[in-house]
Order: structure tokens, then sequence, then C-alpha cells
């Protein structure tokens, strides 16, 4: 029997949080105690500016609509019907978003079983694969919040010209397309000069919290989602959110804070196999960037399984995550975590961002800001401007160039065993792939290897995916990473149409403007180029495996 069972749990519309309380009474001085005689969870369902300081009011009075922005959604739910009724004849919905505008609708249809395309990659063979995936029947669902985002729309741009490639006119491929976007944005008026379908989403919610508004529940439900049963669940938890005791999410929030406070500022996030696929990476960017800035912060590592190296450490919080247990079983999936949260999706979605929140509450910091995710973006347009700094590689072996710090070994398993040995006993190391999610998918094997011969904490994320997410913390957080750069040569380039550049150089750019970000605070940046992806792959991981020897 899990050591969960014998804590104290807390339970409301289906989610129960177990181990909270532990967690909280293991630290100096209650952190619940405190949040409550702050008036914290009251506060917080009132939408309270002032609870992250007087610095951070006036950007969470604008955001705080997520407290309550799945109530405002039901509307959507007869324009949702009537749009997928009239996109009927197109049965392949593809989803071109970043960061917060493409995790929730991942974890929904994985979760659910309904197929989505997720295009949140600038890699050229990823993209060109799903251009090539039965374009007379895809419906693209376009989402950015601000409407600027370079990655959106470049896939915008490449769906409209394959549409038209295809013998489509411009007001048929219009019809293809459904724009997800804040009032006011940019790409609402693109949407308008396409002729697409527009839906418009809260504007007083941010990316990362914005699972259950139109960017969370508009490509789900074209996927065939039926999405008011997440709101049904969401509704039911909210009405806890206000009180001092029997509010699961308070529970998760203090038990985050505290372990934060206490030395344990990682948090390993392991599903425990009972239903929800993929909520830890939907939870690493909400955590990850608002919570990652000013020197502090919370560290989401997302592991694969309760046994996997990384899941536990003297300064990790171990949480699983999950669907409704039956009564009786034990939380943890059969591993032994810190906290386990169980419930339905839609709780699940708010809990979080509550309990994200109330750390930030904890942690004195604005968790609804990201004030460093724009730097790597600024490199990326000069670099676009001015073209690739020149590099020479330190030295090559096999399938890959290697450029590394003066003073670096020069052999491949000498260079990752220095890159680990530099770790530490509080640093971290961050595995940043800009490759091919799905052609190079065995490259994110290399977490577990490097995480089992370091001791330490190792996330792994794909470029430039991970930009939108773990990429604040890296910048804003506290400055103990180390970093692991993979690119990979484009053999079959892709124009993005109407730019001056293509998608292979668009990602080169994306991955050195974030080196530069990231060496520029004196941090280890490693880098490994992979001249031919699938022999650079095995022979990474043959290098990786030598470690744990």
């Amino acid at each position: 029997m899990s050591d969960l069972l014998a804590t104290p749990a807390e339970s409301a519309a289906g989610l129960t949080v177990y181990g909270a309380d532990a967690v909280d009474k293991s630290a100096p001085a209650s952190t619940r105690e405190a949040l409550v005689r702050n008036g914290t969870p009251r506060r917080l369902a009132e939408k309270d500016p002032s609870l992250w300081g007087p610095e951070a009011e006036a950007e969470a009075k604008i955001r705080l609509g997520w407290v309550d922005t799945h109530r405002r959604s039901r509307d959507l739910l007869a324009q949702l019907a009537e749009l997928k009724a009239e996109l009927g004849d197109l049965d392949h919905v593809v989803l071109a978003g970043m960061g917060g505008s493409s995790l929730a609708p991942e974890v929904i249809t994985r979760t659910l079983g309904r197929p989505l395309t997720v295009l949140d990659t600038t890699d050229p063979g990823q993209v060109r694969a799903a251009l090539g995936d039965r374009l007379e029947r895809t419906v693209v669902v376009v989402a950015s919040k601000s409407g600027s985002t370079v990655e959106t729309d470049s896939h915008r741009r490449a769906y409209w010209q394959a549409f038209l490639d295809a013998g489509m006119t411009e007001a048929e491929a219009g019809r293809h397309f459904v724009i997800v976007t804040d009032p006011g944005s940019p790409l609402e008026q693109t949407a308008a000069e396409m002729g697409a379908f527009t839906v418009l989403a809260d504007p007083n919610v941010g990316g990362r919290y914005s699972a259950l508004t139109a960017f969370g529940l508009v490509p789900s439900a074209l996927a065939g989602v039926d999405v008011s049963e997440l709101i049904d669940q969401a509704d039911e938890l909210a009405a806890a959110l206000a009180g001092d005791s029997d509010n699961p999410a308070l529970a998760l929030g203090a038990a985050l804070g505290a372990a934060a406070t206490d030395g344990r500022d990682k948090v390993a996030l392991v599903s425990d196999g009972t239903g929800i696929d993929g909520l830890g990476d939907w939870a690493e960017q909400l955590i990850a960037e608002s919570t990652g800035k000013a020197g502090v912060g919370i560290l989401p590592v997302v592991v694969e399984s309760p046994q996997s190296p990384g899941a536990t450490g003297p300064d990790v919080l171990t949480v699983s995550y999950g669907g409704s247990l039956a009564a009786g079983d034990a939380p943890g999936g059969g591993g032994n975590p810190d906290v386990a949260v169980n419930g339905p999706l839609g709780a699940q979605f708010l809990a979080w961002e509550y309990a994200t929140a109330v750390a930030g509450v904890v942690l004195g910091i604005d968790p609804f800001n990201q004030p460093n995710v724009t730097e790597s973006k600024d490199n990326t347009n000069k670099i676009l401007a001015s073209g690739l700094p020149a590099e020479t590689p330190s030295f090559t072996e096999g399938a890959i160039e290697v450029y590394a710090p003066a003073g670096a070994p020069g052999d491949l398993a000498g260079v990752l065993r220095w890159l680990l040995d530099g770790l530490g006993d509080d640093g971290y190391l961050a595995v940043m792939a800009y490759l091919d999610r799905f052609a190079d998918a065995d490259v994110a094997r290399l977490r577990p290897v490097l995480a089992e011969a370091a001791g330490r904490p190792v996330t792994f994320g794909w470029g430039p995916r991970f930009l939108h997410s773990t990429g604040q913390y890296h910048k804003g957080g506290p400055q103990v990473g180390s970093y692991l750069q993979l690119t990979g040569a484009v053999t079959d380039d892709l124009p993005v149409p109407g730019k001056p550049y293509t998608f292979g150089e668009l990602q080169a750019a994306q991955a050195a403007g974030d080196r530069q970000a990231l060496a520029g605070r004196n941090r280890p940046v490693l880098r490994l180029h992979l001249t031919d992806r699938s022999a650079g792959v095995a022979q990474l991981l043959d290098a990786a495996g030598e470690l744990r020897a």
C-alpha cells in the first residue's frame, strides 16, 4: 500500500490530492496556514490582483480571467457545434500553435483518444510531413494569442501556399482555416483577409492558463471531443476554490510552495497510468514559465515512469497525476511520490492553474508575466537579418560535430561526462533538441540515460517548443543550469512563403539565438550537431550509455 493512503487527503469535485499535508508539515512553518491567514483562497477566487504585490498588480489585473473563464467558455459551445458541422468533410485537424496554444489540446485529445496533428516546430522535415498528410481533408487551426508568433505565422503561410498549389482558389483555401486569437490582434485582421473562420479567445487569460478557453477547446472540439464535459468538471471544482479547507488545489499549491522554499525546488511530474496522457508536458510550461524568474522558481522535470531516473532526489518533489482512482486503489502508479493528484481532466487543468498561482504567492513572484521569453526571440530576429554566426567545431566524432567551451575534453563521451560533472549538488541539465519530434523521436531516450549517469535532474525539450515553456526558467530562474543543445543537418529544406528565409534557416537561427542567451549568462552550453541524424542519434545514445558503466 502506498504511504500516501496513510496521510490526510483533500478532495472536491472528484479531484483528490494526497500527501500535500505531509509536505507542508515538513517545512519549518506551515505554508498552508500562512496562505489562509493571508486570505489567499478567497482573494484568488475573487480575482484580487494585489495578491502578488504591487509590482505584479497591473499584470494580474488583466490576467486573472482563467479563474472563471470556463463559465464564459460555455458560450462557445453552440459556435463550436456549428463550426464542426460546417467543416464536417474536413476530418484531419492540424493545430498550428506554440506553448499554451498547443499543449492543452494535445493533452485533451491524447487523453480522450481523438486524432490531432500538433504542429509546434520549425523543423522542415516535420513541417513537410504534416503538409503532405491528407491535405484535401485538412482543417488548420492557427492559434496565437498575440497573432505575431513567428512559428505559427510560418505554418499558416506554408499551408496557405500548399492549398493553392493543390489547385484550390483563395476562397476554397480560406475555408480550410480556423483562426483562434485575441480580439484586436494582427491575426484577426489576417483571418478576415483570408476568408477564414475566426474564434476569439478570452483576452484576460494568458497563454499558459488558457486550457479551458478557445485555445484549448476549439481544436479539441473539431477533433471530436465533447468539450462540455471539461467545462463541467472545472465548474464543479471551482466551487471549492474559495475555501480554506476541502480545497485540493490550495493543498497542491501550498505543497509546491512549501517544498520550493524548503530546498525542494524541482518537481518531478510523472503519470500514474490511470488515463491522463501528457499532462506533465502541459504542467511543465505552466510551472516553469510562471515561476522561473527573478532568480527563483520551480523547475518541472517530466519523467517517463515512476521508476525512471530523476523521479526522486534530495531537492526533488515527486508529484504523480492521473484520472480518478477506484476506492482503495493506491495512488502513484507503482511509485512512491510525495504528492499524488487524481481526478478528471477539466478539474486537473483548473487545479494546477490555481496551485501555480498560489505557489507564486509563496515565492513572491508575478506568475503571469514572462520577462525573459523575448530575449531568444530578439536574438533570432537579429540572426535572420544578419546571418548565422560563423562557428567552427571543437572536434568531430563520427556523425557528430561537437561545439564545446574552451577546456572541455576532446572526445564525445568525455565531453558529456565533463558536462554532467559540472552540475554540482544543486544544478540541473536541460537537453534541448532542435530536431524532428517524430522522425528523430529516439533522441528523447537520452533524458533518463543522462539522469541516471548524473544523479541530478535532467529535463528534455523539443526546440523551439520549449522556448515557450522551460525557456523562461532557463533565463529567469536560478542560474544553476547546464545545457546540451542538439541540432541536425537539413537535407531537404522548405521555404517559408513570403519570407526571405527557409524553415531550416529559421530553426538554426532559433537555436543560435537561444545559445547566445544562455552563454550570455555564463552558463555551460554544449552543442552537438548531427551531420547524419539517424546515425548521430544512435551514436549519442551509445556514448551516453557508456557514462553509466
